[in-house]
């Protein structure tokens, strides 16, 4: 856990998630009923039976030191569901460099020959981002990789496309008709930030959460989560100073990165060094 001081104000940053509450509900087998009403919503699907359902969420990522929020295998479609509290126009350069790591251990654990030259068979991607920030945004939207681009191309030969859903309260009806329980979750972040207005933090969030519970609304998930969901919205639902400390703390992990590559090239060199003085130690100078 990680401490900052910004703007006067004392929070703590959980750096491993943006939003556990969100992952909770979508993403654990736990609450894997939600998890599939979630995809039948997006993908107008009627499936029933929760073993047609895999999470397959990296949680160890350890190539691209990245972890993504929530992975469903379907039916042959892998789908990769993002929660961003703040517009980010890299989510398909992100969303990219994750298929390719779940693509990498599906393809392990299938033992699929793709030097073979018969054509290996994979399952389809489909990459959505629920956005719940402040900020004005459009119910629905695409963000291609494409966008980022150096050399722009007129062809679509190279193409990875992220859908974003604004899932804020009063918006994209016909989805949250269709999927109760991601009303119900931005019906309780809209009722945090509503009380938040005329009452202090640790208040809001049990007012919210109570009024969640008493008209059922994920009461499951309060009655067994509220102690985590209330650290969690109490840690997270200042969203500018928040977004302040997630760009700090990007800020720092680059550092570290940069320091990890210069200690990576000295070792590099350290051995290289260290081969050339056995080899000259065997066989002379050059």
């Amino acid at each position: 856990m990680k401490f900052n001081w910004i703007r006067r104000v004392w929070y703590r940053v959980n750096p491993k998630h943006k939003d556990r509450l969100f992952c909770t509900i979508f993403g654990t087998e736990k609450y894997k009923r939600y998890a599939l009403e979630l995809y039948n919503a997006i993908n107008g699907s009627n499936y029933s039976d929760l073993l047609d359902l895999e999470i397959i969420t990296l949680t160890d990522a350890v190539y691209i030191k990245m972890k993504n929020d929530i992975a469903y295998l379907v039916s042959g479609t892998i789908a990769v569901y993002e929660h961003q509290s703040s517009v980010n126009k890299n989510m398909p350069v992100r969303g990219f460099m994750y298929y390719g790591e779940l693509y990498s251990k599906i393809l392990k654990r299938q033992k699929a020959g793709i030097y073979n030259s018969a054509l290996v068979k994979i399952p389809t991607p489909q990459y959505i981002v629920f956005y719940n920030g402040t900020k004005d945004y459009p119910e629905h939207s695409k963000q291609r990789l494409s966008e980022a681009f150096i050399n722009p191309r007129d062809d679509n030969d190279y193409e990875f496309t992220a859908t974003v859903y604004n899932i804020n309260y009063g918006m994209n009806k016909d989805l949250m008709d269709s999927c109760e329980p991601l009303r119900g979750y931005s019906y309780f972040v809209d009722r945090v930030r509503t009380n938040c207005r005329s009452m202090p933090n640790e208040k809001a969030v049990d007012e919210a959460v109570k009024e969640c519970i008493e008209n059922g609304i994920l009461r499951d998930v309060f009655l067994e989560e509220r102690s985590a969901v209330m650290l969690e919205m109490l840690t997270t639902f200042d969203e500018k100073v928040y977004e302040e400390g997630l760009r700090e703390e990007g800020r720092e992990e680059g550092r570290e990165e940069e320091r990890a590559n210069t200690e990576r090239e000295k070792k590099r060199a350290e051995r290289a060094e260290a081969a050339l003085a056995a080899y000259k130690a065997k066989y002379g100078e050059l």
